[in-house]
């Protein structure tokens, strides 16, 4: 793998292992949380292991692809990568 391809790469692993750790988090707090509240933190984490899952096929796919084809993927690792950005974002707002 190209250095740049290379380092991309372990960007995105770094934040998948941080998306994670919050998810780990949230569930922690579901466990706590009232019977009406945890339903919401059940439907909330589904939601954030549905776009990490996604982020990680996707990182599978650029890291599998050839030299000439990683430029391509790597926008959609990057989609990807933002929606999980922003699903964390959104249960962070909603769960503080």
């Amino acid at each position: 793998m190209s250095e740049k391809r290379d380092a991309f790469a372990r960007k995105v692993k770094a934040r998948i292992d941080e998306w994670n750790a919050e998810i780990d988090r949230l569930e922690a707090r579901a466990k706590q949380a009232e019977a009406d509240a945890r339903i919401d933190y059940h439907d909330e984490i589904q939601e954030l292991k549905n776009h990490r899952d996604e982020a990680r096929k996707k990182l599978r796919k650029f890291e599998q692809a050839g030299e000439g084809a990683w430029e391509d993927l790597k926008a959609g690792v990057e989609m990807a990568y933002e929606a999980m950005n922003q699903a964390v974002h959104s249960a962070r707002k909603r769960f503080k």
